[in-house]
């Protein structure tokens, strides 16, 4: 299989791949809690498989994955959706229970970080940068963004932001997390996933004592902060459903940065897609 990855290719094919394509990929996503039954790296992981195969459809160049992310306190709206006391200081998904805290950094370290590997992947050649997002958190998503749109319309490269999830979930509101989606996708992607670890059926898992929490259960959806069987990973998360719904993501992104590439006159292999979506969410175009 060709080569892709910036830190295992000679000079000589990086300049060939980017002349072709010019683009590079950039995986983004913290070392994060992600209930007791999936690995550290979940969203670094889920950003590094999609971007990876979005590279491989299209060329350019797969940088390094950026195991970097941020998170803030949750506001009292939110603590109390989660089954929290309004007052209580929680900082992303560092619950009290948790056993080993996430590593988050503060956002001005995440943009500091990020500029940088856009300014290097600029001057190697990139002319579209492709953060491809795994952490859904709001300042993360907002950091992102605005350096997306700062970047390409000062300095440049162009930079293209998308969280490394299906638009239809990105349109719905908040994801789910450690739940029956995101831990299908590691089932599909490691061997690292124990459902051991977690209570026995039928016991249901309280948002607060486990960190695993459904998207519903972010937005106030869930008035007893539990999470329903239809999230629950011991009962939905499977290999095969983490399958589809990465392939449904790469498609997805791969159809958006053919349009990207199409609007800067560049054509990758095999035409020009359709052109990204203007609608406003968690992904986003600059």
């Amino acid at each position: 299989m060709e080569e892709i990855r910036l830190a295992y290719l000679r000079p000589e094919q990086i300049r060939g791949r980017l002349v072709q394509t010019p683009v590079a990929f950039v995986p983004i996503g913290p070392l994060e809690w992600h209930g007791p039954h999936c690995p550290f790296g979940t969203d670094a992981l889920n950003a590094q498989n999609v971007a990876t195969e979005v590279c491989r459809s299209l060329g350019g160049v797969l940088w390094p994955t950026l195991f970097w992310g941020t998170e803030r306190e949750r506001r009292p709206e939110q603590l109390e959706s989660l089954g929290f006391p309004r007052d209580a200081y929680v900082v992303g998904m560092d619950f009290p229970a948790n056993s080993v805290p996430s590593c988050y950094c503060p956002e001005e370290v995440l943009a500091v970080l990020v500029r940088e590997v856009v300014r290097e992947a600029g001057r190697i050649g990139a002319r579209l940068v492709v953060l491809i997002n795994g952490h859904g958190a709001e300042n993360q998503i907002a950091t992102l963004r605005r350096l997306a749109l700062e970047i390409t319309r000062t300095t440049g490269p162009r930079v293209h932001v998308r969280i490394a999830a299906p638009r239809e979930r990105i349109d719905e509101g908040s994801g789910g997390h450690a739940d029956a989606g995101e831990t299908s996708v590691m089932m599909h992607l490691t061997d690292s996933v124990d459902l051991s670890t977690l209570p026995p059926l039928p016991e249901r898992l309280a948002f607060t004592d486990f960190a695993v929490v459904s998207g519903g259960g972010f937005d106030g959806k869930v008035p007893d902060h539990a999470l329903g069987d239809a999230d629950d990973p011991r009962r939905n998360a499977s290999a095969e459903r983490g399958r589809r719904g990465s392939q449904c993501v790469i498609e997805e992104i791969a159809a958006e940065v053919r349009g990207l590439l199409a609007d800067m006159g560049i054509t990758p292999p095999g035409g020009t897609g359709r052109r990204p979506s203007d609608k406003p969410g968690r992904g986003s175009t600059a």
